[in-house]
């Protein structure tokens, strides 16, 4: 192990403010290692709403067998993508909206990072909303009614928590996932046996096999949508700092294992539980009808485990979201621009919780559509990736026309029009709540599969486009750039 590895420096070190805003990160500040990964991306997915997945695959008729495969392949396969487009935050040492300029142009990457900010700033004001909710419940074994007043004060003590390890940033994320995932994963596990233990092992095992198209596909779109596609326009911002002769194998590797593990285990207890408890899938409180499910002893410790997951889901979306902030161009510290979503996300929850109960459904539709984008962004980012031979560090910040990225005032049309057709066909075959596409029938009108079709429409439409201008995506190779290839082996670092 080399000594950059061993020590961190003094812009990037737990428990104090991370100094680097979205500029990469010189080779004498890269450390860490890719095992590190492993924590940050298990604690981001011990929350135990992981659980109601598995209800929407009983509900969706699937079997034991049908519903393990969806939990693999959705968990895992949503986390290669993940895995992949984090590699090229160790090429370029810099946040992914960020990286995302070299495919898009310093102006064309608004839009995607204007998306992208929207999709953290939502989720991650969902996810407040749920675990002060889960506060409450807490707060109510305590003889504390769920008045405003303590409704508010449950929001201001989680949202204080996740915008104080926002704050603080990289190196502090990383020890608190660590920790995260050493706390609150062993009692979720607790958890997890005690609801074991009331599966209907004889309907379980009965259960025929569910339809392949409209129960096992339909339902596997929904797991990857609601797993590793919110979080593909993350992946670079926790792998900046590694070292370059990281293994882009391990980054992959140890991303995909961090996150399956858990998934796959709060899935599929959420199967066994919908044994006992058929309608977890369209509880509007799954939390609380989780717990009703428990001994009345465990009910502390679980609504504590429920916190402490969603706050580790949290951190990570507000410390990216505040990346995004200064990659559409907001001129103040890091720190500022987590302060900042800090407010917004506030202002959001408690507009929720104390005022428009009924917005909560239609907020999240919303925020599923926007999943087409995101997909329809990271088509072009990976076809990107594997056309470019890296990034040019100084290019990545100036924004003007001196930028190596600069293209046709600073737009990469090519880019551009693949995502926006990208958008295009996945609305066109998208269903929800909130909006419902001209095409989204048959197969389409019961799952996310939509957004499948605009991943691909977009990265074939890149792909052809930069064959027409001659494959060249990059003005020049910057020293010490690796190529997608290198995912194929090398590295040392592991």
């Amino acid at each position: 192990m080399s000594a950059q590895q061993q020590q961190q420096p003094v812009a990037d070190r737990p428990w104090a403010i991370e100094l680097h805003g979205i500029e990469p990160i010189g080779d004498d500040e890269r450390h860490g290692r890719p095992t590190e990964l492993f924590w940050v991306w298990f604690a981001a997915n011990i929350g135990i709403l992981g659980i109601v997945y598995g209800g929407i695959l009983t509900a969706a008729g699937l079997n034991l067998w049908q519903s393990l495969l969806v939990a693999v392949v959705g968990s895992a396969g949503s986390f290669v993508l993940v895995g992949v487009v984090s590699v090229a935050g160790k090429w370029g040492g810099a946040p992914m909206l960020t990286l995302s300029r070299a495919p898009f142009g310093t102006r064309g990457n608004l839009g995607p990072t204007l998306v992208s900010w929207i999709n953290l700033i939502g989720w991650e004001t969902i996810t407040v909303i749920v675990a002060a909710y889960a506060l409450l419940g807490l707060l109510g074994l305590l003889g504390l009614p769920a008045t405003p007043i303590w409704t508010l004060v449950s929001l201001l003590a989680v949202a204080g928590l996740v915008v104080l390890f926002g704050l603080l940033g990289h190196a502090t994320l990383v020890w608190i996932q660590r920790a995260a995932t050493w706390i609150f994963g062993l009692l979720t596990l607790v958890i997890v046996l005690f609801l074991l233990v009331k599966t209907d092992w004889a309907k379980m095992l009965a259960a025929p096999p569910g339809r392949w198209d409209s129960g096992v596909l339909a339902t596997l779109s929904i797991v990857i949508a609601g797993t590793g596609v919110g979080w593909v326009n993350t992946g670079a911002d926790y792998t900046r700092y590694l070292p370059r002769e990281s293994s882009g194998r391990a980054i992959v590797g140890w991303t995909v294992l961090g996150a399956t593990i858990p998934l796959v285990v709060l899935i599929m207890t959420g199967v066994f539980l919908s044994t006992r408890l058929p309608t977890l899938a369209s509880t509007t409180n799954p939390i609380a009808a989780i717990g009703q499910e428990l001994p009345s002893w465990m009910a502390v410790p679980y609504l504590i485990t429920a916190v402490g997951g969603l706050v580790a889901e949290a951190d990570l979306s507000i410390y990216s979201s505040g990346l995004n902030l200064l990659a559409l161009g907001v001129r103040l510290e890091r720190y500022k621009t987590v302060l900042i979503d800090g407010v917004l996300m506030v202002v959001g929850a408690a507009y929720v919780m104390l005022v428009a109960q009924d917005f909560f459904a239609p907020f999240e539709s919303f925020l599923q559509l926007l999943s087409d984008g995101l997909m329809a962004w990271a088509a072009v980012f990976l076809v990107d990736m594997a056309l470019r031979r890296g990034y040019e560090p100084r290019s990545l910040i100036e924004t003007g026309p001196t930028s190596g990225y600069y293209y046709w005032a600073g737009v990469n049309w090519r880019a551009l029009v693949a995502w926006v057709l990208g958008i295009i066909v996945g609305l066109l075959f998208t269903a929800s709540p909130w909006f419902t596409g001209p095409l989204a029938r048959g197969i389409f009108a019961a799952s996310s599969l939509g957004y499948v079709l605009g991943f691909a429409a977009s990265a074939l439409a890149y792909w052809l486009l930069a064959m027409i201008g001659g494959g060249k995506v990059v003005l020049k190779r910057p020293a010490g750039s690796q190529a997608l290839s290198e995912l194929a082996g090398g590295g040392k670092a592991s």
